[in-house]
């Protein structure tokens, strides 16, 4: 069994960072808003790997948490 095919025994859900591809899926963002946004400074939810970004599964899902809240403010 080679290294991808191990990678995909893992469910999404129990792995600590997510590819681009994978966090896409998982949050239901587009590939393009995850890039804008994990492309900022002050970003907590993303790795990076030299070129690679990897995204801090809880985080991200902290940040869309909070995304939420924000939009049922009215903010």
């Amino acid at each position: 069994m080679n290294y991808k095919e191990k990678l995909a025994l893992v469910p999404i859900w129990k792995k600590c960072l997510l590819t681009l591809d994978e966090a896409a899926a998982y949050s239901g963002m587009g590939r393009g808003r995850l890039m804008k946004l994990s492309d900022q400074d002050d970003c907590e939810f993303v790795v990076w790997n030299g070129y690679k970004r990897l995204f801090k599964r809880k985080k991200l899902e902290e940040f869309i948490e909070q995304m939420g809240d924000l939009e049922k403010k009215g903010g």
